[in-house]
């Protein structure tokens, strides 16, 4: 065994997949130059692709959205069906890439990052951190099999409905605050599209680059009996409406008078987050308190457990993921260190819970 040999055996293993031979050299340099990963190979197309995983055997698969000779979704879920591995997206910034990299989301990747419209050379590195890190979340993501291969409609028997909440007073005075990154765009779904029509306002910060929010929430909203969007500044939120952060700004909740409202800001990044679940957190632990619920989802990081413990705080009953169905158990495993969380659930469970949660604060406000 060679000494380079012996010193990447430690490593994660990365195979880079992309039809440009650029993009290919410019990944190996950003992958290899960190000390804890190394590209084991690099392919232009996914043919090529599925030797060289039967060769290598790699920790991480990186994919470029559009792929020549086999369509990249078509490889991506034949591979997550057959050897399902961790894989991060490697997405244009236009609308046809920010389709098909939320639909490679749905079939099992576990992130993305952005190519850079012009200069792919500068653009590239200066994505050298961000590439890293996501690679790193990656290879610990949890990545199961999966067999469904369209998206289920909102109507659809596979999800377990919640109750419908019909108590005007609580509908529109509580709150569902919702945060999450690696893995959230699958794990958001789940809990929104189970609620009613009359569900309270929730307001969601997850982790994503501008462009893909309003994409993200536009592809929700064909999804759930609630109405979904990207969060305008100045809007009243509204009960039956989930806003989501644009990828450019933070989300803060603020009141004008008897109504609450969705401002946007565009102060520095919190945590290396704009939008950071803990600014989003932070604002409805001084405007909503007790009247809000909070829910921390899978991600990489520490982003929202300050802010989970200060709405806890503040009297808001709050809920993280579990460990067993997070894809990467970061962002809740530090709430609930932190001691922020109220309740841990599974996430097939979180929209119950939370919506049982909202319902004996209904009752208790009735007896009051």
């Amino acid at each position: 065994m060679t000494l380079a040999h012996a010193m990447n055996t430690n490593k994660i293993k990365v195979l880079c997949v992309d039809d440009s031979a650029l993009v290919r050299s410019l990944m190996t340099e950003i992958i290899n130059s960190q000390p804890d990963m190394h590209v084991c190979a690099t392919a232009p197309d996914p043919l090529v692709a599925r030797e060289l995983i039967k060769l290598h055997n790699p920790d991480v698969l990186t994919l470029d959205v559009e792929m020549p000779r086999m369509d990249g979704l078509d490889f991506l879920e034949k591979l997550m069906r057959l050897r399902p591995m961790p894989v991060v997206m490697v997405s244009s910034l236009t609308e046809r890439g920010n389709e098909i990299t939320l639909r490679a989301l749905e079939l099992g990747a576990v992130d993305f990052v952005t190519k850079p419209k012009v200069g792919i050379r500068d653009g590239m590195l200066d994505y050298a951190e961000k590439l890293a890190d996501k690679v790193r979340a990656a290879s610990r993501a949890r990545v199961k099999q999966t067999t469904h291969v369209a998206s289920a409609p909102a109507n659809s028997a596979t999800h377990k409905l919640a109750p419908h909440f019909n108590n005007p007073l609580v509908s529109t005075e509580k709150l569902v605050i919702v945060g999450a990154s690696t893995g959230g765009t699958e794990a958001i779904r789940e809990v929104l599209v189970p609620l009613p029509p009359d569900a309270p306002a929730v307001l969601i910060a997850q982790h994503m680059p501008p462009g893909f929010t309003k994409s993200f929430a536009q592809r929700l909203n064909g999804l759930c009996r609630i109405t979904v969007k990207e969060a305008e500044h100045g809007e009243r939120v509204l009960p039956g409406h989930a806003y989501i952060a644009p990828g450019h700004a933070h989300l803060v909740l603020a009141r004008s008078g008897a109504n609450y409202v969705a401002h946007l800001s565009d102060a520095p990044p919190v945590n290396r987050h704009r939008p950071s679940v803990d600014v989003l957190f932070r604002s409805a632990a001084q405007h909503a308190g007790k009247n809000a619920i909070g829910v921390i989802l899978t991600g990489m990081g520490r982003d929202g457990a300050a802010g989970l413990l200060d709405m806890q705080q503040a009297g808001a009953y709050t809920l993280a993921q579990d460990e067993a169905s997070c894809v990467v158990f970061g962002m809740p495993r530090e709430a609930i260190a932190m001691g922020g969380a109220s309740e841990i659930a599974p996430l097939s469970e979180m929209s119950r819970r939370v919506m049982a949660r909202l319902a004996s604060m209904g009752e208790r406000v009735q007896r009051v």
